[in-house]
Protein backbone atom coordinates (compact mmCIF):
# COMPACT_ATOMS: atom_id res chain seq x y z
CA UNK A 1 0.00 0.00 0.00
CA UNK A 2 1.73 3.15 -0.93
CA UNK A 3 -0.28 6.39 0.03
CA UNK A 4 0.80 10.07 -1.57
CA UNK A 5 -0.28 13.17 -0.83
CA UNK A 6 1.37 16.48 0.31
CA UNK A 7 2.45 18.04 3.76
CA UNK A 8 1.62 21.93 4.20
CA UNK A 9 5.26 22.49 5.02
CA UNK A 10 8.24 24.34 3.18
CA UNK A 11 11.09 22.34 4.93
CA UNK A 12 10.15 18.45 3.44
CA UNK A 13 11.67 17.01 0.61
CA UNK A 14 10.16 14.37 -1.46
CA UNK A 15 10.45 11.51 0.75
CA UNK A 16 9.56 8.02 0.75
CA UNK A 17 9.32 4.93 3.37
CA UNK A 18 7.32 3.16 6.12
CA UNK A 19 5.26 5.20 8.40
CA UNK A 20 3.94 4.15 12.09
CA UNK A 21 1.02 5.95 14.27
CA UNK A 22 2.00 6.95 17.26
CA UNK A 23 -0.36 8.83 19.26
CA UNK A 24 -0.87 12.10 18.24
CA UNK A 25 1.13 11.81 15.54
CA UNK A 26 2.88 9.66 12.33
CA UNK A 27 6.48 8.95 12.53
CA UNK A 28 8.27 8.82 9.46
CA UNK A 29 11.65 8.60 8.34
CA UNK A 30 12.89 10.03 12.23
CA UNK A 31 10.12 12.84 11.40
CA UNK A 32 7.03 13.87 13.33
CA UNK A 33 3.95 14.64 11.67
CA UNK A 34 1.18 15.81 13.76
CA UNK A 35 -2.16 13.57 12.70
CA UNK A 36 -4.59 16.55 12.49
CA UNK A 37 -6.17 16.50 9.37
CA UNK A 38 -5.64 15.50 5.48
CA UNK A 39 -3.35 13.21 4.34
CA UNK A 40 -1.61 12.66 7.69
CA UNK A 41 -5.19 11.08 9.20
CA UNK A 42 -5.38 9.13 6.41
CA UNK A 43 -1.93 8.01 6.67
CA UNK A 44 -2.89 7.27 10.39
CA UNK A 45 -6.57 5.73 10.04
CA UNK A 46 -4.34 3.21 7.19
CA UNK A 47 -1.42 2.27 9.64
CA UNK A 48 -3.99 2.09 13.12
CA UNK A 49 -6.01 -0.57 10.56
CA UNK A 50 -3.09 -2.49 8.82
CA UNK A 51 -1.53 -3.23 11.82
CA UNK A 52 -4.72 -4.33 13.96
CA UNK A 53 -4.96 -7.24 10.59
CA UNK A 54 -1.16 -7.54 11.26
CA UNK A 55 -0.46 -6.54 7.85
CA UNK A 56 2.59 -4.78 6.47
CA UNK A 57 2.34 -0.88 7.06
CA UNK A 58 1.46 1.80 4.44
CA UNK A 59 3.99 3.38 3.01
CA UNK A 60 3.71 6.53 2.03
CA UNK A 61 5.34 9.12 -0.28
CA UNK A 62 5.51 12.79 0.71
CA UNK A 63 6.52 16.19 -0.06
CA UNK A 64 6.21 19.70 1.24
CA UNK A 65 4.19 22.19 -0.86
CA UNK A 66 2.54 25.45 0.55
CA UNK A 67 0.47 25.35 -2.44
CA UNK A 68 3.07 26.63 -4.98
CA UNK A 69 3.07 23.50 -6.68
CA UNK A 70 6.20 22.36 -6.73
CA UNK A 71 6.14 19.60 -4.15
CA UNK A 72 3.52 18.35 -6.45
CA UNK A 73 5.14 18.65 -9.16
CA UNK A 74 8.08 16.50 -7.71
CA UNK A 75 5.80 13.56 -6.40
CA UNK A 76 4.00 13.70 -9.95
CA UNK A 77 6.57 13.43 -11.66
CA UNK A 78 8.52 10.55 -9.54
CA UNK A 79 5.28 8.51 -9.62
CA UNK A 80 5.56 8.56 -13.32
CA UNK A 81 8.81 7.08 -13.50
CA UNK A 82 8.90 4.76 -10.59
CA UNK A 83 5.93 2.96 -10.28
CA UNK A 84 6.49 0.30 -12.35
CA UNK A 85 9.20 -0.70 -10.49
CA UNK A 86 7.32 0.30 -6.27
CA UNK A 87 4.23 -1.88 -7.39
CA UNK A 88 2.18 -1.12 -4.95
CA UNK A 89 -0.75 -3.26 -4.34
CA UNK A 90 -3.23 -0.19 -3.20
CA UNK A 91 -2.12 2.82 -4.67
CA UNK A 92 -4.18 6.12 -3.21
CA UNK A 93 -3.60 9.37 -4.28
CA UNK A 94 -4.86 12.21 -2.05
CA UNK A 95 -3.87 16.00 -1.07
CA UNK A 96 -1.62 17.23 -4.46
CA UNK A 97 -2.34 19.87 -6.38
CA UNK A 98 -4.08 19.22 -9.25
CA UNK A 99 -2.39 19.19 -12.49
CA UNK A 100 -4.06 16.83 -14.91
CA UNK A 101 -1.48 16.72 -17.67
CA UNK A 102 1.10 14.84 -14.87
CA UNK A 103 -2.19 13.29 -13.58
CA UNK A 104 -2.51 11.33 -17.12
CA UNK A 105 1.30 10.36 -17.20
CA UNK A 106 0.36 8.68 -13.40
CA UNK A 107 -2.27 6.80 -14.89
CA UNK A 108 -0.34 5.63 -17.77
CA UNK A 109 2.69 4.68 -15.33
CA UNK A 110 0.09 2.06 -13.50
CA UNK A 111 -0.95 0.57 -16.43
CA UNK A 112 2.82 -0.12 -16.92
CA UNK A 113 3.00 -1.76 -13.43
CA UNK A 114 3.02 -5.66 -13.64
CA UNK A 115 0.16 -5.95 -11.79
CA UNK A 116 -2.21 -2.53 -11.99
CA UNK A 117 -2.98 -1.25 -8.38
CA UNK A 118 -6.25 -0.95 -7.12
CA UNK A 119 -6.35 3.02 -7.96
CA UNK A 120 -8.16 4.96 -4.90
CA UNK A 121 -8.77 8.49 -5.46
CA UNK A 122 -9.93 11.53 -2.77
CA UNK A 123 -9.63 15.35 -1.95
CA UNK A 124 -7.54 17.14 -5.07
CA UNK A 125 -6.08 14.24 -6.91
CA UNK A 126 -10.13 12.91 -7.06
CA UNK A 127 -10.39 17.09 -8.47
CA UNK A 128 -7.45 16.06 -10.94
CA UNK A 129 -8.78 12.51 -11.83
CA UNK A 130 -11.89 13.83 -13.21
CA UNK A 131 -11.12 17.14 -14.82
CA UNK A 132 -8.48 15.17 -16.90
CA UNK A 133 -11.47 12.33 -17.66
CA UNK A 134 -9.58 9.62 -15.95
CA UNK A 135 -11.83 8.66 -13.15
CA UNK A 136 -12.46 4.92 -14.93
CA UNK A 137 -9.09 4.60 -14.49
CA UNK A 138 -9.53 4.61 -10.96
CA UNK A 139 -11.27 1.52 -8.63
CA UNK A 140 -12.57 3.90 -5.74
CA UNK A 141 -13.41 7.61 -5.20
CA UNK A 142 -14.40 8.44 -2.08
CA UNK A 143 -16.17 12.44 -2.04
CA UNK A 144 -18.22 13.53 0.40
CA UNK A 145 -21.76 15.03 -0.28
CA UNK A 146 -20.40 17.98 -2.07
CA UNK A 147 -17.82 16.96 -4.24
CA UNK A 148 -20.18 14.80 -5.62
CA UNK A 149 -21.86 17.52 -7.22
CA UNK A 150 -18.77 18.22 -8.71
CA UNK A 151 -18.20 14.61 -10.28
CA UNK A 152 -21.99 14.69 -11.46
CA UNK A 153 -21.55 18.45 -13.35
CA UNK A 154 -20.45 17.28 -17.27
CA UNK A 155 -19.19 21.18 -17.28
CA UNK A 156 -16.88 21.11 -14.58
CA UNK A 157 -13.83 20.29 -16.28
CA UNK A 158 -11.28 22.38 -14.20
CA UNK A 159 -10.79 21.49 -10.22
CA UNK A 160 -11.66 25.25 -9.68
CA UNK A 161 -15.39 24.50 -10.41
CA UNK A 162 -15.24 22.65 -6.71
CA UNK A 163 -15.43 25.83 -4.92
CA UNK A 164 -18.62 26.69 -6.59
CA UNK A 165 -20.16 22.75 -5.69
CA UNK A 166 -18.92 23.30 -1.87
CA UNK A 167 -21.26 26.19 -1.50
CA UNK A 168 -24.42 25.56 -3.76
CA UNK A 169 -25.29 21.58 -3.69
CA UNK A 170 -27.79 20.22 -2.13
CA UNK A 171 -26.82 17.21 -0.19
CA UNK A 172 -30.22 15.53 -0.29
CA UNK A 173 -29.95 14.80 -3.98
CA UNK A 174 -26.95 12.53 -4.00
CA UNK A 175 -28.56 9.37 -5.36
CA UNK A 176 -29.54 11.53 -8.45
CA UNK A 177 -26.12 13.25 -8.82
CA UNK A 178 -24.56 9.71 -8.30
CA UNK A 179 -26.79 8.45 -11.60
CA UNK A 180 -25.67 11.71 -13.08
CA UNK A 181 -21.94 10.65 -12.48
CA UNK A 182 -22.08 7.38 -13.99
CA UNK A 183 -23.87 8.87 -17.24
CA UNK A 184 -21.08 10.94 -17.79
CA UNK A 185 -18.52 8.48 -17.03
CA UNK A 186 -16.89 10.55 -14.10
CA UNK A 187 -17.59 7.92 -11.65
CA UNK A 188 -15.65 4.97 -10.73
CA UNK A 189 -16.30 1.69 -10.08
CA UNK A 190 -17.30 2.04 -6.97
CA UNK A 191 -18.03 5.04 -4.73
CA UNK A 192 -18.31 5.58 -1.32
CA UNK A 193 -19.93 9.25 -0.83
CA UNK A 194 -19.43 10.29 2.94
CA UNK A 195 -21.75 12.66 4.64
CA UNK A 196 -24.67 12.77 7.06
CA UNK A 197 -26.13 9.60 5.03
CA UNK A 198 -22.57 7.29 3.63
CA UNK A 199 -23.44 5.69 0.41
CA UNK A 200 -21.90 2.83 -1.05
CA UNK A 201 -22.45 2.27 -4.93
CA UNK A 202 -20.75 -0.45 -7.34
CA UNK A 203 -20.96 0.68 -11.43
CA UNK A 204 -24.21 2.79 -10.96
CA UNK A 205 -26.10 0.70 -8.42
CA UNK A 206 -26.16 1.90 -4.60
CA UNK A 207 -25.90 -1.34 -2.97
CA UNK A 208 -26.36 -0.08 0.73
CA UNK A 209 -26.96 3.37 2.52
CA UNK A 210 -25.34 3.66 6.17
CA UNK A 211 -26.67 6.20 8.67
CA UNK A 212 -25.74 4.98 12.09
CA UNK A 213 -24.48 5.49 14.21
CA UNK A 214 -25.79 9.08 13.83
CA UNK A 215 -22.99 11.25 15.25
CA UNK A 216 -23.60 14.41 13.69
CA UNK A 217 -20.30 16.00 15.85
CA UNK A 218 -18.65 14.37 13.17
CA UNK A 219 -19.07 16.33 10.39
CA UNK A 220 -17.06 19.07 11.98
CA UNK A 221 -13.88 17.65 12.88
CA UNK A 222 -11.34 17.56 10.50
CA UNK A 223 -10.11 14.82 8.89
CA UNK A 224 -13.01 12.50 9.24
CA UNK A 225 -13.66 11.63 5.85
CA UNK A 226 -10.06 10.97 5.24
CA UNK A 227 -9.87 8.21 7.29
CA UNK A 228 -12.72 6.11 5.88
CA UNK A 229 -10.19 6.19 2.86
CA UNK A 230 -7.42 5.14 5.10
CA UNK A 231 -9.25 2.36 6.27
CA UNK A 232 -10.64 2.06 2.62
CA UNK A 233 -7.08 1.55 1.44
CA UNK A 234 -5.90 -1.01 4.19
CA UNK A 235 -8.89 -3.29 4.18
CA UNK A 236 -8.56 -3.41 0.26
CA UNK A 237 -4.57 -4.23 0.76
CA UNK A 238 -6.01 -6.98 3.17
CA UNK A 239 -7.36 -8.42 0.41
CA UNK A 240 -10.80 -7.16 1.16
CA UNK A 241 -13.48 -6.74 -1.55
CA UNK A 242 -13.70 -3.50 -2.17
CA UNK A 243 -17.29 -2.77 -1.73
CA UNK A 244 -16.64 -4.61 1.16
CA UNK A 245 -14.17 -2.33 2.29
CA UNK A 246 -15.63 0.49 2.03
CA UNK A 247 -18.73 -0.89 3.90
CA UNK A 248 -16.25 -1.54 6.96
CA UNK A 249 -14.73 1.92 7.13
CA UNK A 250 -17.65 4.15 7.01
CA UNK A 251 -19.52 1.63 10.18
CA UNK A 252 -16.65 1.81 12.10
CA UNK A 253 -15.66 5.62 11.49
CA UNK A 254 -19.33 6.45 13.00
CA UNK A 255 -18.62 4.06 15.64
CA UNK A 256 -15.07 5.11 16.37
CA UNK A 257 -16.98 8.12 17.03
CA UNK A 258 -19.33 7.10 19.11
CA UNK A 259 -16.73 5.54 21.01
CA UNK A 260 -14.61 8.75 21.84
CA UNK A 261 -17.95 10.59 22.64
CA UNK A 262 -17.04 13.19 20.37
CA UNK A 263 -17.90 16.85 20.34
CA UNK A 264 -16.69 19.41 17.72
CA UNK A 265 -13.65 19.82 20.22
CA UNK A 266 -12.28 16.06 19.38
CA UNK A 267 -8.67 15.57 17.58
CA UNK A 268 -9.14 13.42 14.51
CA UNK A 269 -6.23 11.57 16.43
CA UNK A 270 -8.95 10.73 19.28
CA UNK A 271 -10.95 9.12 16.57
CA UNK A 272 -8.64 7.54 15.10
CA UNK A 273 -7.31 5.57 18.27
CA UNK A 274 -10.75 4.34 19.20
CA UNK A 275 -10.35 2.19 16.02
CA UNK A 276 -8.52 -1.06 17.66
CA UNK A 277 -11.53 -1.02 19.89
CA UNK A 278 -14.29 -0.97 17.17
CA UNK A 279 -12.48 -3.51 15.14
CA UNK A 280 -11.93 -6.47 18.29
CA UNK A 281 -16.03 -5.28 19.03
CA UNK A 282 -17.55 -5.25 15.44
CA UNK A 283 -15.17 -6.50 12.36
CA UNK A 284 -15.83 -10.29 12.42
CA UNK A 285 -19.21 -10.02 12.67
CA UNK A 286 -19.72 -7.17 9.99
CA UNK A 287 -17.28 -8.59 7.34
CA UNK A 288 -17.96 -12.05 7.87
CA UNK A 289 -14.46 -12.22 7.39
CA UNK A 290 -12.25 -12.74 10.79
CA UNK A 291 -8.51 -12.66 9.72
CA UNK A 292 -6.92 -13.98 12.81
CA UNK A 293 -7.77 -14.83 16.48
CA UNK A 294 -5.99 -12.05 18.19
CA UNK A 295 -6.63 -9.92 21.31
CA UNK A 296 -9.39 -12.43 22.04
CA UNK A 297 -11.58 -10.00 19.89
CA UNK A 298 -11.75 -11.48 16.31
Amino acid sequence: MLICGTIPWEDFSLSMGAVKFSGKSLIFNDREIPCLQGTAALIGAACVTAEYLEEKPPQALLVGDRGTGKGSRLLYEYLSKNLPTLVPDVLVLHYILPVMGLMRKVCESAERCRQKPVMIADASSMYAAKAAGLAQRFDIFTPDACEMAFLADPDATHPAYISRHLFDSDITKTPELVAKAYQNGSATRLLLVKGSIDYIVKEGKILETISAPDIPSLEAIGGTGDTITGMVAAFASAGLELHEAAILAARANRTAGEYAQATPATRIWEIIAQFPAVFREYLCARSGVCYAVRDGGL
